[in-house]
């Protein structure tokens, strides 16, 4: 058992060491939405590299928003990334083929800045639950906080946390609470996995299916 936990560990470093320039680790899907100041569905028209006042080379990708799920009452147009993956930065097709889920910070009006910290994934690789999640679901969970279980043993804190196990359990980011779970509040102040896309009981207590 020993050995399979080291390897399990061994093999996060190396998923976290892909955004290591970041130093960032992976985040459940819930938590990405209530960390990020945007959250937009889009589709990415145009690719181009421009040079900002300091001489940076970073990525523009000129986009068309089909739907913000957060942020302000402003359409974003441009998205602005680091020029490579060792500076941060995100590649994404412009064939015209795939949709977005993209998080991310306004710098300017109606440009979003995005790296490999933030969430990006293509629209289609996401679960239903997850997509009819964005908006009121998540954010009746963001008063709660997901902690990452890269090993096993692990434990949380405060009862306003949930343990993402998905990597020890099912050896993947994306598992069944990443899929198809929401770390949402009860009543009594502390917080709980919900599975299923549809809003909880007013009185839940514990898991529950819709």
């Amino acid at each position: 058992m020993k050995g399979v936990c080291v390897l399990l560990l061994l093999l996060f470093c190396a998923c976290a060491k892909f955004a290591g320039a970041c130093s960032c680790s992976p985040a459940h899907p819930q938590q990405a939405y209530c960390d990020a100041k945007v959250v937009i569905r889009a589709k990415l028209v145009e690719k181009k590299v421009v040079v900002t006042r300091n001489d940076a080379k970073m990525v523009q990708y000129d986009i068309k928003q089909i739907k913000m799920f957060k942020g302000p009452d402003r359409e974003v147009d441009t998205i602005l990334t680091g020029f490579s993956s060792s500076l941060c930065g995100v590649n994404l097709e412009t064939s015209g083929e795939n949709e977005y889920l993209i998080t991310g910070r306004l710098v300017s009006n109606g440009t979003l800045s995005v790296n490999l910290c933030d969430y990006v994934k293509t629209w289609e690789s996401l679960s239903m639950t997850q997509k009819k999640s964005l908006g009121q679901r998540y954010q009746m969970g963001c008063d709660c906080k997901i902690v990452q279980c890269p090993s096993i043993p692990c434990s949380i804190n405060n009862p306003s946390e949930c343990l993402w196990t998905d990597w020890v359990m099912e050896e993947k980011l994306q598992g069944s609470q990443a899929q198809y779970n929401t770390c949402i509040k009860r009543h009594d102040n502390s917080c709980a996995w919900y599975r299923g896309f549809a809003p909880p009981n007013r009185e839940f207590m514990d898991i529950e299916d819709p």
